[in-house]
């Protein structure tokens, strides 16, 4: 996934608002929107290095967007609008192993009433609902976890999949971690116990759990590897 715009490198001062973030790009200080509804645990150090965009719509009132937080060493991708496009395009590349040869797929399907999951994938007479969620937390060396905040949207749809279960359907929570220095995947029960209880209990009742990491360029975003989980 290559962004459309190119990065600007700057450093981060300080998040407001959820939305909001000052960067400091050369000798100016810009306010760029930060595409990100989570904590963003032990990424929001300042003078952190930082990636973002700028815009040429003119219609934007926040013309530079948050793309990438440097950690450690680490990169991390923040923004979550992405995840979708990253993921769509593993698919069509055949970098998932599980759906090589899917033969459609949909996106932001309808489920119920009120529902609507990222993904709808058919191979055959098999269906197949996906839902995404972009990783960024990493508390431990090595190990990234979900949820970084009490996520009442992400048990949600833990429900909603169980019911699309029993209703036929394949399905599956599929983690990216946009980030490139994890090798595990683990659920972060101190932050959300809730969720990861019931997690625990689908994967029990059907609910399959993929988790990749991400590559980074000076163009974008790609799926890179297949990593480790445990769920318990």
């Amino acid at each position: 996934m290559n962004f459309e715009d190119k990065l600007i490198s700057g450093l981060l001062i300080k998040r407001y608002k959820r939305f909001f973030v000052d960067i400091k790009v050369g000798n100016k200080i810009v306010t760029a929107h930060c595409p990100n509804t989570g904590s963003m645990q032990g990424l929001l150090d300042k003078n952190n290095k930082v990636w973002l965009t700028k815009t040429s719509n003119p219609n934007r009132k926040l013309k530079y967007t948050l793309q990438i937080i440097e950690n450690q060493s680490a990169k991390v991708g923040i923004n979550t609008h992405i995840t979708n496009k990253i993921t769509l395009e593993a698919l069509k590349s055949s970098i998932i192993e599980k759906f090589k040869n899917f033969e459609t797929v949909k996106q932001e399907v309808n489920f119920g009433s009120n529902t609507r999951f990222d993904f709808l994938i058919t191979e055959g007479a098999k269906k197949s609902f996906i839902e995404v969620k972009n990783v960024t937390l990493s508390r431990k060396k090595g190990v990234a976890e979900f949820p970084d905040a009490v996520t009442s949207r992400g048990l949600k749809h833990i429900q909603e999949l169980l019911k699309a279960n029993q209703k036929g359907y394949e399905i599956y929570l599929l983690y990216i971690i946009q980030r490139d220095d994890c090798n595990k995947f683990e659920l972060a029960k101190d932050i959300d116990p809730k969720y990861c209880e019931l997690l625990v209990k689908a994967v029990k009742k059907n609910l399959n759990v993929l988790c990749y990491d991400c590559k980074f360029s000076s163009k974008g975003i790609k799926l890179n590897r297949k990593i480790n989980y445990e769920i318990k």
